[in-house]
């Protein structure tokens, strides 16, 4: 497993708790969080079986993605969802975030 792989794979955990307080108050928030999640696991799964382009192409997708996690978790936080995004959530996120953009190029 790779490490982007496994950071990912982390951030997913980490966002369990996140997601089910979401969903107490706006499922459809949630259920777009828990998709756009688990699309960044995915994307970086399909990807490692690509050469060149289609690599990059997945790992583009799945740092969309990611900036989509983003996006909903500010959302969540905005609408008053979710009082506060954990540090080590939104920490872990970055990493994620940042590790794609390196696969990217």
């Amino acid at each position: 497993m790779f490490h982007a792989y496994s950071l990912t794979l982390e951030l997913l955990t980490m966002l369990r708790p996140v997601i089910a307080e979401v969903r107490r108050q706006d499922r459809s928030l949630a259920d777009q969080l828990q998709r756009a999640a688990t699309s960044v696991l995915l994307n970086l799964a399909e990807g490692t079986g690509y050469r060149d382009r289609s690599r990059r192409r997945s790992y583009a997708i799945a740092l969309g993605s990611a900036r989509e996690v983003s996006a909903a978790l500010d959302a969540a936080v905005a609408l008053g969802v979710v009082e506060q995004l954990p540090d080590a959530v939104a920490d872990r996120l970055d990493h994620v975030q940042a590790v794609l953009v390196r696969l990217t190029r």
